[in-house]
C-alpha cells in the first residue's frame, strides 16, 4: 500500500462502522466503503438521473453517473499527488450525489420547497439517508454500513454546515462532528466536484449549441485557454477543439489545486486528520487568482447557459412534476411497494419523510411515468 502523509486518513486508524464487520485480507476499510458504493442500487440509479441537460435530450449529454465517475478519477489524481488516501477520496467522490433527485437541481429545489413545513430537503443529507438507511442489501442491518469517514465526507465535503442539520434521525458510528471541516480526501471530492462541472458543463453547453468556443473569448479561467486551441488548431473539427478546451482545463485546474493545496497544509502545520478538522479552513482550494476566475466562468454559465430559456422550459416542467407528485402523495395517492405500506402508517411530518425519500430515489423516467400513472399526463419539457 502507497505511504501517505501524517495528516491523510488512515484506514487502520478508522473511527469505524456502526456494525461490526469482518477484516478483509485484500482490501482497506475504504476500499470497502469504495465497492459497497458502486454495487448499491442508488449508485445505478444516476444513471437516468439529469446533470443539466435532460436525458431525452440525448447528444451523449452527462447524467449524474457520468458527471460521478469523472469526480472520481479527478479526486484521485489530486488525493495521490497531495499524499492521501485515494481509495476514501474516491468513495466520497462517487457517493457525493446520491441523495440527488431526478431532474437535477431543479426536482432539489421543488422537493424542498415542498419539504418546507417538515424541514426541508438537502441532497447531502438524503444522501446519507441513503448510505444508512434506504438501501437494504445486507442481511443483517440496513445501510450500506459504510466507516465513519466516509459518512463524514458525504456530509460535510463542502465545508462544516452553515445551518443546524436534525441528524437524529441518521445512524452513524459516532458523532459526524457538523461544526468541524471534514478531511483533505473530503476536501479534494468537493473541488474535483467544480472542476468537472465546469468542464464538462462548457462541452454540454457547446453540444446544445447554447454558445460557442468563441463566445468564451475574454471569460476569465476558459478564454485564455480557448484562445490558445483556436490559434494552434484552426483547421480541426470544432469537438475536437472542444476537447483540447475541456482536456486543459483540467489540467490546468487540478496542478493549480495541487500546488495551492500543498502550500495550504504546509502552512497550517497539520500533522494529523484531527489538525485538519480544527484547522479553521478548507485547505484544498484553488489559488486567489483562479478562484476568482472560476467565480467568473460560474457567472458566465449560469447566464448563458443555465437560465437559457432552452434549459428553463424543462427545468420549470420538471420542477412542477415533483411538486405534483408529492401533493399527490401527500393527499391519498398510494406509492408502490414499500413505499406505500410506510407511507400508511403514518402521516403528518412522517409521510412527508417517506414521500421525499420515495421521490429524491427516482429516476427521471420513473418520475415521469408515476406521472402518467396519476395524472394520465406525460411532460415531454420540449
Amino acid at each position: 500500500m502507497r505511504d501517505t502523509a501524517s495528516y491523510a486518513s488512515k484506514s487502520s486508524q478508522s473511527i469505524g462502522r456502526l456494525f461490526g464487520a469482518s477484516v478483509s485480507p485484500t482490501r482497506s476499510e475504504f476500499q470497502r466503503d469504495r465497492d459497497r458504493i458502486i454495487h448499491s442500487t442508488a449508485f445505478r440509479r444516476l444513471q437516468h438521473k439529469t446533470q443539466v441537460f435532460l436525458a431525452h435530450e440525448g447528444r451523449h449529454f452527462r447524467n449524474r453517473l457520468t458527471h460521478t465517475l469523472e469526480v472520481s478519477q479527478i479526486a484521485r489524481s489530486i488525493a495521490r499527488a497531495l499524499r492521501l488516501d485515494e481509495d476514501l477520496a474516491e468513495a466520497i467522490a462517487l457517493s457525493h450525489d446520491l441523495g440527488h433527485t431526478p431532474f437535477g437541481h431543479a426536482g432539489e429545489r421543488a422537493l424542498d420547497r415542498a419539504m418546507e413545513p417538515f424541514g426541508g430537503f438537502d441532497h447531502n443529507v438524503q444522501a446519507l439517508r441513503v448510505v444508512t438507511r434506504l438501501e437494504n442489501r445486507y442481511a443483517e442491518h440496513d445501510g450500506l454500513n459504510l466507516t465513519w469517514e466516509t459518512l463524514e465526507g458525504i456530509l460535510k465535503h463542502n465545508g462544516p454546515l452553515p445551518h443546524l442539520v436534525d441528524l437524529a434521525e441518521i445512524p452513524a458510528p459516532a458523532d459526524l462532528r457538523v461544526a468541524t471541516y471534514a478531511s483533505l480526501e473530503a476536501q479534494v471530492a468537493a473541488i474535483a466536484d467544480d472542476i468537472a462541472y465546469n468542464a464538462h458543463d462548457i462541452d454540454d453547453a457547446l453540444r446544445a449549441n447554447l454558445v460557442t468556443l468563441q463566445d468564451f473569448i475574454g471569460v476569465p479561467m476558459a478564454g485564455p485557454i480557448v484562445e490558445e486551441v483556436l490559434e494552434r488548431y484552426p483547421d480541426i473539427a470544432v469537438k475536437r477543439q472542444t476537447h483540447e478546451v475541456q482536456r486543459r482545463m483540467i489540467t490546468r485546474a487540478v496542478e493549480n489545486v495541487i500546488a495551492t493545496g500543498s502550500e495550504n497544509i504546509a502552512a497550517a502545520g497539520v500533522d494529523s486528520p484531527e489538525d485538519v478538522r480544527l484547522a479553521g479552513r478548507t485547505l484544498v482550494q484553488f489559488s486567489p487568482a483562479m478562484a476568482a476566475d472560476e467565480k467568473a466562468l460560474k457567472s458566465f454559465l449560469f447566464a448563458r447557459v443555465y437560465r437559457h430559456e432552452d434549459v428553463m422550459v424543462p427545468v420549470r416542467e420538471s420542477e412542477a412534476v415533483v411538486e405534483r407528485l408529492f401533493a399527490s402523495y401527500m393527499a391519498d395517492a398510494d406509492m408502490p411497494g414499500r413505499w406505500g405500506e410506510a407511507g400508511r402508517a403514518v402521516d403528518g411530518a412522517d409521510r412527508a419523510r417517506i414521500v421525499a425519500d420515495f421521490i429524491a430515489g427516482m429516476t427521471d423516467p420513473y418520475a415521469l411515468d408515476e406521472h402518467q400513472r396519476l395524472f394520465d399526463a406525460r411532460p415531454d419539457f420540449r
